[in-house]
């Protein structure tokens, strides 16, 4: 429309200027164009809804969306663009399209977005521009729908998990090392009176002409408590240690919720979150969650686990850390839980992976003496009897896992 305008005012400027009267019959077609353009004009009144099939999904799953357009008074050409944050696109194709409506016609377009990346998504805003005919007007808006995606975090391979020193009082999955009623059998003892008769073992009490009875080792629930380090997160191109340990983290709790243990949370660094332990997929919706909130907070302050309320922390819990450990504020922390009494054990995030040496001599020396202290924070873990594995990107957490169970395995306990 900006161009018949301009031709024409011209055209009409310049036969004034020059007394030349041919010109303005040239400008007439296009005075006469615009003013039949601006007349059959009408406001398209475009309706646009988005419809997900859900949403929660997960990390690089695609999920069905609908974008559904109605017109009241018909238009020629309307353009669509679904305004995707980063991180999220259109699993096939191009979020922008346009279409053709007839007067009161509604169409229905079907496309899959996926999420990339683990996170909290607003996927709501929608341009539209609509055009008349003549191509002479142009109707712009932009709608914001207020349409959110939680996409989780991927879950990695795990089989075997981390058992605790000690059990609680709730039946569950857990062999006990108390002796009790259960499935799992423990030693033979000689019977008395008020013992079970299916307790009996009748061939061990044949051979010593008494009766003997089995005893077995009652199945207990666990309370495990994952404690992410939020002080720093080391990122490259393509992973970042904060992402790894967030998706360590769902997995953990998936995995020890389908045990019946109780799982908690505490996300520890420049803002303290925290889910205190519980069961059943109502808390592993509030685990996920609130690991989607977690980031990296800028803060000066030495915190310590006396910030962390009591409820939080409950007596015999497994507390199972998850670092890059870079910050000595979080392996304080560890050492505190561990001074208290806590069953300890670090899932080290390992960020070698992400921070690369320099090319110069001096920055090769820094990188090597990072490497140093690193260890020197490793080794103050390793001597309270901490359990401490690497996991580095691409390979399976079960390793990890393993490597820890190995180490209690083989390691003396020592009361601190």
């Amino acid at each position: 429309m900006e161009g018949y305008a301009i031709l024409a005012g011209a055209a009409l400027l310049a036969a004034l200027v020059l007394r030349r009267p041919e010109l303005a019959v040239a400008a007439a077609p296009f005075a006469l164009v615009l003013a039949l353009g601006l007349r059959l004009a009408r406001d398209p009144a475009v309706r646009v809804d988005l419809e997900l099939a859900a949403d929660r999904t997960l990390e690089s799953s695609r999920l069905p969306a609908k974008l559904s357009v109605r017109s009241e008074s018909g238009v020629d050409r309307l353009e669509l663009l679904v305004d995707l944050p980063e991180g999220v696109g259109v699993a096939d194709g191009d979020n922008a399209t346009a279409v053709r409506l007839r007067r009161g016609e509604e169409r229905t377009l079907s496309f899959d977005v996926r999420c990339e990346h683990w996170g909290v998504y607003d996927v709501g805003e929608i341009e539209v521009r609509a055009r008349d005919l003549l191509r002479l007007v142009v109707w712009e808006e932009r709608l914001r729908l207020r349409r959110t995606i939680k996409a989780y975090p991927q879950e990695q391979l795990l089989d075997r998990l981390l058992a605790p020193l000690e059990t609680q009082a709730r039946a569950g999955s857990d062999v006990a090392r108390t002796k009790g009623d259960g499935i799992e059998y423990a030693d033979l003892r000689a019977y008395v009176p008020g013992d079970r008769l299916r307790s009996i073992n009748w061939r061990a009490s044949a051979r010593r002409d008494t009766l003997v009875v089995n005893e077995r080792h009652p199945e207990r629930n666990t309370d495990v408590v994952l404690f992410l380090d939020s002080f720093s997160d080391l990122r490259g191109p393509s992973r970042s240690t904060l992402d790894d340990a967030v998706r360590a983290a769902a997995t953990l709790a998936t995995r020890y919720l389908d045990r019946r243990d109780r799982v908690g949370l505490v996300a520890f660094g420049g803002v303290l979150r925290w889910v205190q332990p519980g069961l059943g997929v109502v808390q592993r919706f509030r685990l996920i969650e609130t690991l989607l909130e977690t980031g990296v907070e800028p803060t000066y302050t030495w915190r310590n686990v006396n910030v962390i309320p009591a409820r939080i922390l409950p007596s015999k819990a497994l507390v199972l850390g998850l670092t890059p450990l870079v910050d000595p504020r979080f392996v304080a922390a560890l050492q505190d839980l561990r001074a208290r009494g806590y069953d300890v054990a670090v899932v080290e995030i390992d960020p070698i992976g992400v921070v690369q040496p320099e090319s110069s001599e001096a920055e090769r020396l820094a990188f090597r003496l990072w490497l140093l202290q690193r260890e020197i924070l490793r080794s103050r873990l390793l001597r309270l009897g901490i359990a401490v594995s690497r996991w580095s990107a691409g390979a399976p957490l079960e390793v990890a896992v393993e490597e820890v169970r190995t180490f209690r395995r083989h390691a003396r306990l020592a009361r601190v």
